[in-house]
């Protein structure tokens, strides 16, 4: 279970509740300028609404929305105790995106060995401040919350350490920080949430990426050197939102075979129904399919469009080439970015590439016959999508 509050009756009436709750832990009452507003009275809405929760599961969505919006607050406040820490530019940012489950996680911990990147933590995107010394982690009270919470969601879906584990230390998607503007994605992923999602489809995401890039300064503001390595797949669908607020960026697109991906992504996803949510997982992971097929297949044909604004920004990386030479393809990558791969660096790539750690917690095992849909049919929404780029594995 994770670590949190007693929901309300209704969520609904509980926006005020919720504000109350993040001042009483923080000391601070200032949450940025009112984006957010909109979105969180949705979803709030949405929760009373949609999901069948579990009593345990009606904790934790209410823990999680409290949380996030802690994050927020808690970046607020870290950003008026740190004048100047916007006065420099983020400089050619490296951006790894993609649908999702077509490697971006593999590639992001892999560059992210070089130390001349810097990254967003795990625990830095709970709780954003200046990314203080690496000795001083384990003593910082929001990085043993963040540990704390990451082994209750382990304890509570044993599968997600093999589908997609993560750690307080290791750098993350930076769609956990686009979150705290309540304009996001994910909150249509963890419950049942249509009536947020038909809200959501319908709006910019735009304070989110400005929301975004002034989390990135104040993390890296004692860093204001080294250059960023970033991940994020929903970037796919609003490139011309990231080339806005990261005009300079040199994007890495990963893509595999959408039947594979997309039912690997619904798998993960359906591995917190049982914790979440009483019955109805068959059809929540039947409409999941559809809807995440749908989603995924109108953003890559979006950033095909947008990338021919932009030539030059993009490197493709297939996810069967990258698992046959990986080398290979990290060497290409170094040459898109401007950067060499220094002689005391490439032993520890290729070591890397050689133990494989992303899966030293099992194997992910899923079939798309789960979820009512066949691989024609998954595919065939992105049909000129998977030509373009050559996505259909042998014996496929």
């Amino acid at each position: 279970m994770r670590l949190g509050y007693t929901p309300p009756p209704t969520f609904r009436d509980a926006l005020d509740h919720a504000h109350e709750l993040v001042i009483a832990q923080t000391g601070a009452d200032d949450f940025g300028s009112g984006d957010y507003l909109p979105g969180l009275k949705v979803l709030l809405q949405s929760m009373d609404y949609d999901p069948r929760f579990s009593e345990g599961g009606r904790a934790m969505a209410w823990s999680i929305v409290v949380d996030v919006l802690r994050g927020r607050n808690e970046a607020v406040k870290s950003m008026k105790a740190t004048p100047g820490f916007d006065a420099r530019p983020i400089l050619s940012p490296v951006i790894i995106t993609g649908v999702p489950r077509t490697g971006t996680t593999a590639l992001h911990r892999l560059l992210a060995i070089d130390e001349r990147f810097q990254g967003l933590q795990t625990w830095l995107l709970d709780s954003p401040m200046p990314r203080p010394p690496l000795e001083t982690w384990p003593h910082h009270p929001q990085f043993r919350k963040t540990e704390a919470q990451l082994e209750a969601q382990y304890a509570a879906a044993p599968g997600r350490r093999a589908a997609h584990h993560r750690a307080a230390e290791e750098v993350h998607e930076d769609c956990m920080l686009m979150r705290q503007s309540f304009v996001s994605n994910l909150w249509c992923s963890a419950w049942s949430a249509p009536t947020y999602d038909a809200w959501w489809q319908a709006q910019s995401e735009a304070e989110a990426y400005k929301h975004l890039h002034r989390c990135i300064q104040l993390i890296g503001s004692n860093d204001p050197g080294k250059r960023w390595l970033l991940k994020n797949p929903g970037h796919i669908e609003n490139l011309d939102l990231l080339f806005a607020v990261f005009p300079d960026a040199k994007v890495i697109q990963t893509h595999r075979d959408p039947a594979k991906a997309v039912t690997s992504l619904v798998s993960l996803l359906m591995q917190l129904h049982p914790v979440m949510e009483e019955g109805r997982a068959e059809q929540r992971g039947a409409i999941m399919m559809r809807r995440e097929t749908a989603k995924w297949a109108k953003a890559v044909a979006k950033a095909e469009r947008v990338r021919e604004q932009h030539p030059g920004k993009v490197l493709d990386v297939v996810h069967a080439d990258f698992h046959a030479d990986p080398m290979a393809v990290i060497e290409s990558i170094y040459a898109f970015i401007g950067m060499d791969i220094p002689d005391t660096l490439r032993p520890a790539l290729l070591q890397r590439i050689e133990e494989k750690p992303e899966l030293a917690h099992g194997t992910h095992r899923y079939a798309i016959a789960d979820y009512a849909m066949t691989p024609e049919e998954a595919r065939e929404p992105f049909r000129a999508y998977i030509e373009r780029y050559d996505l259909l594995e042998k014996g496929t």
